[in-house]
């Protein structure tokens, strides 16, 4: 099977040599198994093993101590998949980090709640967390054509002094353009999933994301979270997938999954924490003019949630494109570790995204075509100032009267 380079490779070979544990955390079948194998075989005297082997879960849940002697004493490096099977994972883990200073641990798990609760609380001080999403659309465009990755990247460059340093437009071509929104659109229907990016055909690429639908219901919510209301959960996915990006309305949410509010909420945090879709706050410094309370909801992956409407028609055909591009602006913010927001006015002024880069305000709205200005972002720079007002587009990167416009496939400039 191809092997699609992460970004997130070389950051974690950098802590090789730091005695922290490595925790890498993802979504299923973000491609956390394989980076894990990626780096084992490049290193001597290391252990790969998995929890979904059960004698070795046994072993490690209930005798540490022997597991240790077996596993780790004569190892220096331990790789441990799937570890957010194992209960009270993170106590018996301090055992082993505090007892085999020699070895170096990392571990990989598809579950946040698994982990925070059985794991990342007994090893604070001693463990570096990483997020592993699906691919980013970076990642994505150097697997799919490591040329025209190439290309992009010096334009890239030119993109940010553009946005960020006051230099010239820079010279992006139509062609150039129509090349690299051909790659967005398949990223936009079909999304980051390594697996799926490697599938050759419509058919497979929709078979693949159909499993992983069903195998987070089998795997995460009844197997691991042991979860009995799988039914009320798919059917609370689908209503926030309509509704992508839309502000969350708790009493329609209600009726549509069967959940009272307190069940709800806590489905709703169990989506986050299993990477599925997250709440998306508002910006606000005035209680009486602005909202303050109501999040947005967008999910970690454009294609799951198009598997979980069954739609993958063309782009061009979609009546939805304009929230699939705000959910890519919101998958590249987040994979980079950007904390996003959104600014509503009680007046029905709004701005899709609001991010802080080195303490400068940047307030982004997501349209489809170019257009000259909007009202919302009038308003909302009348208000704050912010550094950068911008609208994101197909088009190539443009600046008038005070706007910037700039391509969805470079929003990554702004990060």
């Amino acid at each position: 099977m191809d092997y699609i380079k992460r970004d997130l490779e070389q950051r974690v070979l950098e802590h090789l040599d730091k005695p922290e544990v490595i925790a890498i955390l993802g979504p299923r079948q973000s491609g956390k198994t394989t980076l894990m194998r990626r780096i084992f075989e490049t290193l001597e005297n290391a252990l790969f093993i998995s929890f979904e082997d059960r004698k070795l879960l046994e072993l490690f849940v209930e005798d540490e101590k022997t597991f240790a002697e077996l596993h780790v004493k004569n190892n220096r490096y331990l790789f441990i998949d799937e570890f957010q099977y194992a209960k009270e994972g993170g106590k018996r883990l301090k055992y082993i980090y505090d007892h085999y200073p020699g070895t170096k641990i990392l571990i990989s798990g598809s579950s946040a709640p698994g982990l925070t609760i059985h794991g990342i609380k007994y090893l604070v001080g001693r463990i570096f967390v990483f997020n592993l999403y699906p691919l980013s659309f970076e990642e994505f465009l150097r697997y799919k054509d490591a040329a025209l990755f190439a290309t992009y990247l010096e334009k890239k460059e030119l993109v940010s002094e553009y946005l960020f340093h006051d230099r010239e437009q820079p010279g992006i071509s139509i062609p150039l353009m129509e090349l690299l929104n051909s790659v967005y659109d398949e990223y936009c229907i079909y999304g980051g999933y390594p697996r799926v990016a490697i599938s050759k055909t419509k058919d497979e690429k929709e078979t693949v994301l159909r499993n992983i639908y069903s195998t987070y219901f089998l795997r995460e919510i009844k197997d691991l979270l042991s979860l009995t209301t799988d039914f009320k959960l798919s059917k609370l996915i689908k209503s926030l997938s309509i509704n992508l990006g839309g502000l969350i309305a708790y009493n329609s949410l209600e009726e549509a999954s069967g959940f009272d509010y307190k069940g709800l909420l806590t489905h709703l945090n169990i989506l986050e924490k299993t990477y599925i879709c997250k709440r998306v706050s508002p910006y606000f410094t005035n209680r009486r003019t602005e909202i303050i309370k109501v999040p947005k909801v967008y999910f970690f992956d454009n294609g799951f949630r198009n598997i979980v409407i069954d739609d993958f028609r063309a782009y061009a055909m979609r009546q939805d494109a304009g929230s699939m591009n705000e959910n890519f602006i919101f998958t590249q913010m987040t994979y980079a570790g950007v904390a996003v927001k959104f600014w509503r006015s009680k007046s029905g002024a709004e701005v899709d995204f609001i991010v802080e880069r080195e303490g400068r305000l940047i307030a982004i709205e997501s349209k489809s075509s170019y257009l000259r200005k909007t009202k919302s972002l009038a308003a909302f720079k009348e208000k704050y100032e912010p550094y950068r007002t911008i609208v994101a587009c197909r088009d190539r990167p443009d600046e008038r009267k005070g706007v910037m416009h700039l391509p969805y496939v470079f929003v990554s400039s702004l990060v």
